[in-house]
């Protein structure tokens, strides 16, 4: 294992880790890098050319906005949403930006931020290529970046390594499959989010771990309240109806005990609550992807609200768990809806949270593998054809269908003895492949599916 729990949780903001968070990433590194090489003081223009899925529906998802922010020196896990919008259009209408808050050049944002809609890097679909000119027009520097999922930037020398190398501490339980990672269960008597902690271990205090698992927890938790408590219409053009305040009130209003399927309507509630928020710009975590932002948090709501003891420690147990399970995604297949197609993103995010919920059911840890197979297994061939480019049409209602999904998946496992004839990892393997056969107009384009058949108003 190469990356951490903290690589797949991180709080930024909507509507898209890949299109959103990625790019301003992206675009505060280049600005560092100028700074760090002494030519930032001599840039007076800045060139941003956006290819592939970032091209195609970088306006709906917000990738310019977000390259601003990032050249103005913003981070995804640090800018005030509410501030970003009101800081671009200042941009925007005066022409001129501080590059990392400090050196002021003049920029025209629709000139200097070029979107390819037809045209792709090699590397990935989501290339970013940012170039630096001074005075004379002469280039200072050129670097290429590639948003690869979950708001996960490499740059042009990191494109050729394996994508999870970033940090090369040695982990106490390596661990790259699900087979491997069964296997160390056995061998240990350790349960999944505990092999999932040791190795967190080698890079942080079990104090600092659960603080900021706690952290990520709080967060979403607050994004739920948001989402719950903001009515309106989403930003974009589309005139999609904030739904979850609503359901909120009916819920508190007409509260039914007999019915069996009541704790269903409150999954619904709070995934819808996130991704409105997600599809606002308001502040998310990854889980692993913004686009699938209102899984993982849907169903540790249910877990908090209808599972018996359940505590901060379940919490901590929930998100270690489906960190593990999604590092098998990272590792090997992609959870990039430019990559691979919707069951990248729900897929990956409805198979951690089903694995994750099974853990904290008490499931052993082949029934924990079960219930993350299962979660994935019926999301393949899942296709992302945001109508619009915009993260709202299917992908709200989709995070809520996900969720449920999870929890069925998850109950299902832990009903059964573990064994199951598909296992996860020949389920990312078909994942892979079949996001590999799909396609680009399946991918995050906006070329195909609802995005091509819903006519815009």
């Amino acid at each position: 294992m190469t990356i951490s729990v903290f690589d797949l949780f991180k709080v930024g903001i909507g509507p898209s880790s890949s299109h959103t968070v990625g790019p301003m990433r992206a675009a505060y590194l280049f600005v560092g890098r100028l700074r760090d090489a002494g030519v930032l003081e001599r840039t007076a223009a800045v060139r941003c050319e956006l290819f592939g899925s970032l091209g195609a529906t970088g306006h709906g998802h917000g990738s310019v906005k977000a390259v601003v922010l990032g050249l103005a020196g913003e981070q995804p896990h640090l800018v005030d949403p509410v501030a970003a919008t009101p800081a671009v259009d200042a941009v925007r209408a005066g022409g001129r930006i501080a590059l990392g808050g400090t050196h002021e050049i003049a920029i025209a944002v629709d000139d200097d931020i070029v979107l390819h809609r037809r045209k792709r890097l090699d590397f990935h679909s989501n290339g970013m290529v940012f170039t630096a000119f001074d005075a004379d027009g002469g280039e200072l520097d050129r670097r290429e970046y590639f948003s690869v999922g979950g708001g996960l930037v490499l740059d042009q020398d990191e494109a050729g390594r394996p994508v999870l190398v970033q940090d090369a501490t040695p982990v106490r339980h390596p661990f790259t499959s699900g087979d491997r990672l069964l296997e160390l269960t056995r061998e240990t008597g350790l349960r999944i989010s505990d092999i999932m902690l040791a190795n967190e271990l080698t890079r942080h205090t079990e104090d600092e771990v659960r603080a900021g698992l706690l952290h990520i927890w709080s967060v979403m938790r607050e994004c739920v309240e948001r989402g719950t408590r903001t009515g309106g219409v989403l930003p974009g053009g589309l005139k999609v109806r904030r739904r979850a305040a609503q359901l909120r009130e009916r819920l508190e209003s007409e509260a039914d005990d007999t019915d069996a399927l009541h704790a269903m309507e409150w999954v619904t509630l709070a995934a819808l609550a996130v991704n409105e928020e997600n599809a606002a710009g308001g502040r998310v975590v990854t889980a692993p992807t913004n686009g699938a932002a209102g899984i993982v948090p849907a169903v540790l709501h249910y877990a908090a609200r209808f599972l018996p003891g359940f505590d901060d420690d379940a919490a901590v147990r929930f998100l270690l768990t489906a960190g593990a399970i999604g590092l098998l995604f990272k590792e090997n297949a992609s959870i990039s809806g430019a990559e691979v197609g919707c069951q990248g993103e729900v897929g990956s995010a409805c198979s951690m949270a089903a694995g994750a919920l099974a853990e904290v059911l008490g499931g052993t840890p082949e029934q924990v593998e079960n219930a993350a197979e299962i979660g994935i297994e019926h999301n393949l061939g899942l296709t992302c054809d945001p109508v619009g480019g915009l993260v709202q049409i299917p992908c709200i209602e989709r995070n809520a269908v996900g969720s449920v999904k999870a929890i069925t998946a998850a109950r299902m496992a832990v009903r059964g003895d573990g064994m199951h004839h598909v296992s996860l990892d020949k389920a990312i393997k078909t994942m892979r492949e079949t996001g590999a056969d799909m396609k680009d107009k399946y991918k995050e384009t906006a070329r195909g599916g609802l995005a091509l058949n819903i006519v815009e108003c």
